[in-house]
C-alpha cells in the first residue's frame, strides 16, 4: 500500500513496527543458536578435558584399542549371526516331535519290502537300558564332553582344529552330538555357512528344551548306520542279529565307528575296515579315560563278527523323499494311524540301473570334467516315480540333490518360455530375429557369440539360441509373469524368481521339478500326476488309501494341438540340435539341454511317450566343472538309463510326432530283445496294463465275497 494514501499520523508507523518485530525475532534466533552452540562446545570441551584423565598410553592404549575393535566386530558378528539364525526359527515353529510318531514300512511297486523310515518312540530302547560300554564308545568317539558343554563345545573345536593342523588333514570333527542331532532333525547335509549357523543355533535351542538323556536318545535312534538302517537298535539287529542291549564291547566299538562314515566302515561291505575303525574307537575310549587299556584288550584280540547278509540296495534317497510325502499325506488327510505299510512306485530294477548309470559316468569322466555329483529322477507317463538318484553315495552324504538342491536350470528352462509363448498364440513357425537385445541393462549373448538373423521358434529352440526367448518374453509376453505362471502350471514347485534374467535359466530348480515339468508334455498336456506311492495300509493289512482304485486324472494345462507342437520342437533338439547324444535307437526323444554360467551346472531333461527323466551334474560347493555341457554327460546318462527303461516295454507314441516308435515285426522284436540281453539291458517282463486292471478287479471281487461257512469256522478257531 502506498503511504501517500494514509493519514499523516499513520504514515510509516505499521511497517516500522512489523519490521522491528521481525528483526527482534531474527536477533533472538541468532542469539539462541549462538548461545546453544557455544554452550554445547563448552560442554563438549569440559567432557573431553574430564576424560583425558582416563586416556591410556603406551601398551594400555594398544590393549584398549584392540579390545574396542574386538567388541565392535563381535557385535557386528552377533547381528549377522542373528540374521542368519532367524530362518531356523521356522524349523522349530513346527511340531517337530510329530515325526517321532511315524513308523513306515515301504514296499516297491511289486510288493517287496525295500526299507523302513521313522521310529516308534515306545519301541526304542531307553538310554538307561543301553550297555554302558556302548554309551562310552559313542561319547569317546563323537563327543567326549557331551555332558559338560551347552550344545557347542569350544574346547572340543579347538582340539579338533589342533589335531587337523598337526595331521595336515581332517582327522577330527568339531561338531557336538547336539549339533549333529540338529542337522538330522531339521537340516540337510548341504555344506554351506548358512547351514552351519542354523545348526549352531538349533543346537542351543535343543539344549535349552531337552535333557541330555533325551538328546542322546534321539541321536542314537536317528543316525544313519549303513545298510539302510537307522539307529543303534536297528544296526545291532542287522549286523549282529541281536538286541542292542546284548552287544559286546567289540560290537559296540564297531557300531560307534559307523556314525561318521557308515558307507566306508559298514561291516557287511568291508569287514576289515570296520574292524580297523572299531580298534580306533577302543583307543578313543582309553584316551578319554572311560576305560583302561586292560579293559579293552579282550575286544582288540577278539574283534566283532557280523551276520552274513546279501548286499542290500535300498533306494535310500527315494525312501527319504517318500517318507516326507507319506507324512504330509497322512497329516493333511487326517489319518489317525502313524504306523503304516506303503506300496511305493519305485521300480527296483530301474533304480539299480539309474544308480549304475550315474556311477559309470562319474567314474569314467568325473575327473576329466571336474564333476563330483549327479542326480536323476525318472517318471513314468502316469506320474509314478520309478527311480530317484539323489547323489553319488548315500552313505557319504544323505543330502538329496534330486529333491532338495535348487540348481540353476540354464537353457533347459527355455522349454517353459516356449510353452508360454505357444500358449499365447505363437507357433513353431513364428519367425523371430536373432539379433542383439538389451533389456533393463542386460544384453544376453549366444553361446558362439554370433547371431543367426531371422529364425523360426523351432530352429531357435533346437539350436538353443539365447536372444530369441528374451525377445519373446519382453515383446510378446509382456514380461516374465506368464513364464512363471506356465512353470507353476506344469508342476514346478521351486521358487522361480521373476527377474528378467530368469528367461535363460538363472532360477534354481530341483531335478524333481524339472522331470515333473517335462512330464506334463509327455502326458499330453496333463499336469499334477506325479506321485510316490499307490497304497497305504495299516499293520493289520486294512487298506487306508489306494490310488489305483481311484486314479487322479490331473489338470489340463495346454491344448492337445499346442502340446504336439512343443513335442515336435523338442524332438528337433535330439535329432539335429544340442541333445543328439540322448537319442534312442528307433524311438523319438524330446528334450532340452542346459548349461549354466561358468559351467557350474549341466542338465538334460527329456521324455518319450513312456517316460520323462531329468539328469543333473555339478559340484556341491558350486565350483565350475571343466566345461561340462548338458549335451555331454547328462545326455549320455539319460540315454543309457532310457535304453534300459524301454527294453521289453510297451512303447507309447509321442503325441504329434510321426514315427515316434518303431513298427517292428515280431521277428525283429525278438532280435532286439536278444541284443538287449547280450548288452545287459534286458529287463524282466512285467504284467501288461490290461492284466493289472484284471487282477485289481478280481481282487475287489474276492474282497467283497463272503467266506464259506467252513472257512469262517476255521478262522474262528485260529483266533481263539
Amino acid at each position: 500500500m502506498n503511504d501517500l494514501n494514509l493519514p499523516d499520523d499513520e504514515k510509516g508507523k505499521r511497517p516500522h513496527k512489523k519490521s522491528s518485530f521481525l528483526l527482534e525475532v531474527d536477533a533472538w534466533i541468532d542469539s539462541a543458536l549462538y548461545d546453544s552452540s557455544f554452550q554445547a562446545a563448552q560442554t563438549w570441551e569440559d567432557i573431553t578435558i574430564f576424560f583425558r584423565r582416563f586416556r591410556p598410553y603406551g601398551l594400555n592404549r594398544a590393549i584398549f584399542e584392540i579390545a574396542g575393535e574386538t567388541m565392535t566386530l563381535v557385535m557386528a558378528g552377533m547381528i549377522v549371526m542373528l540374521a542368519l539364525a532367524i530362518p531356523s526359527s521356522r524349523e522349530i515353529a513346527q511340531n517337530w516331535r510329530d515325526q517321532e510318531q511315524f513308523a513306515v514300512t515301504f514296499l516297491d511297486r511289486y510288493g517287496r519290502e525295500i526299507g523302513q523310515r521313522g521310529i516308534l518312540h515306545t519301541d526304542a530302547v531307553p538310554v538307561e537300558d543301553l550297555p554302558d560300554h556302548l554309551i562310552k564308545a559313542v561319547l569317546a568317539t563323537e563327543d567326549r564332553r557331551f555332558f559338560d558343554h551347552f550344545g557347542i563345545d569350544a574346547m572340543g573345536l579347538v582340539r579338533a582344529m589342533t589335531e587337523n593342523v598337526r595331521a595336515n588333514s581332517v582327522v577330527q570333527g568339531g561338531s557336538t552330538i547336539t549339533q549333529q542331532l540338529a542337522k538330522n532333525l531339521f537340516l540337510s547335509n548341504e555344506r554351506t555357512i548358512e547351514r552351519k549357523v542354523k545348526e549352531a543355533f538349533l543346537a542351543l535351542w535343543l539344549e535349552a528344551n531337552l535333557s541330555k538323556q533325551e538328546i542322546l536318545k534321539l541321536y542314537l535312534d536317528r543316525a544313519y548306520m549303513g545298510g539302510g538302517t537307522f539307529g543303534v537298535g536297528a544296526a545291532a539287529k542287522f549286523y549282529f542279529d541281536k538286541d542292542v542291549r546284548d552287544v559286546t564291547l567289540a560290537e559296540a566299538a564297531m557300531l560307534a565307528g559307523l556314525f561318521k562314515a557308515p558307507a566306508r566302515f559298514a561291516p557287511h561291505i568291508n569287514l576289515p575296515a570296520a574292524r580297523g575303525r572299531a580298534n580306533e574307537v577302543l583307543t578313543n575310549i582309553v584316551q578319554a579315560d572311560f576305560m583302561t587299556e586292560g579293559q579293552v584288550t579282550g575286544a582288540r584280540r577278539e574283534p566283532a563278527d557280523v551276520v552274513l547278509r546279501a548286499s542290500t540296495e535300498s533306494p535310500d534317497y527315494f525312501l527319504d523323499w517318500a517318507y516326507e510325502e507319506v507324512k504330509s499325506f497322512i497329516v493333511e488327510n487326517g489319518i489317525p494311524t502313524r504306523s503304516v505299510v506303503v506300496r511305493t512306485t519305485i521300480d527296483t530294477d530301474l533304480q539299480r540301473a539309474a544308480d549304475e548309470a550315474v556311477q559309470f559316468f562319474l567314474r569314467k569322466h568325473g575327473q576329466d570334467y571336474n564333476v563330483g555329483q549327479s542326480a536323476m529322477v525318472v517318471l513314468e507317463r502316469n506320474g509314478a516315480v520309478r527311480a530317484l538318484v539323489g547323489g553319488s553315495d548315500y552313505g557319504v552324504s544323505q543330502f538329496n540333490r534330486a529333491t532338495a538342491a535348487e540348481r540353476q536350470a540354464g537353457s533347459s528352462f527355455k522349454t517353459y518360455v516356449y510353452a508360454a509363448a505357444i500358449d499365447h498364440g505363437l507357433t513353431d513357425q513364428t519367425v523371430i530375429a536373432d539379433r542383439p537385445i538389451t533389456w533393463r541393462g542386460w544384453s544376453p549373448q549366444n553361446y558362439n557369440r554370433s547371431f543367426a538373423g531371422r529364425v523360426t521358434l523351432a530352429t531357435a529352440l533346437a539350436r538353443s539360441i539365447n536372444t530369441v526367448p528374451v525377445w519373446i518374453t519382453r515383446d510378446h509376453l509382456g514380461g516374465t509373469a506368464p513364464v512363471v505362471e506356465m512353470a507353476r502350471k506344469m508342476g514346478v514347485e521351486s521358487n522361480i524368481i521373476s527377474h528378467h534374467t530368469m528367461v535363460l535359466g538363472t532360477s534354481g530348480m530341483t531335478v524333481m521339478d524339472q522331470a515333473t515339468g517335462y512330464l506334463s508334455l509327455a502326458s499330453g498336456g496333463i499336469a499334477g500326476l506325479r506321485h510316490a506311492f499307490t497304497q497305504i495300509s495299516d499293520l493289520g493289512g486294512e487298506i487306508i488309501y489306494d490310488r489305483r482304485r481311484a486314479p487322479e486324472t490331473g489338470t489340463r494345462i495346454l491344448d492337445q494341438e499346442k502340446v504336439e507342437m512343443l513335442n515336435r520342437m523338442l524332438v528337433n533338439v535330439t535329432e539335429w540340435g544340442t541333445g543328439r547324444r540322448a537319442a534312442l535307437e528307433g524311438i523319438k526323444v524330446a528334450g532340452k539341454t542346459g548349461t549354466t554360467q561358468a559351467y557350474r551346472d549341466a542338465w538334460f531333461v527329456g521324455y518319450t511317450g513312456n517316460y520323462a527323466a531329468a539328469v543333473w551334474y555339478g559340484n556341491d560347493d558350486y565350483t565350475p566343472t571343466n566345461r561340462l555341457t548338458g549335451g555331454r554327460l547328462p545326455a549320455m546318462t539319460w540315454q543309457r538309463i532310457m535304453e534300459y527303461a524301454h527294453a521289453n516295454a510297451d512303447l507309447v507314441p509321442l503325441a504329434g510326432v510321426e514315427d515316434s516308435i518303431p513298427a517292428a515285426s515280431e521277428e525283429e522284436a525278438v532280435e532286439v530283445a536278444e541284443d538287449d540281453a547280450q548288452n545287459g539291458l534286458a529287463r524282466r517282463l512285467v504284467l501288461s496294463e490290461e492284466s493289472v486292471r484284471f487282477l485289481f478287479a478280481l481282487e475287489e471281487k474276492l474282497a467283497a465275497t463272503e467266506p464259506l461257512a467252513a472257512d469262517q469256522q476255521q478262522l474262528a478257531s485260529r483266533t481263539r
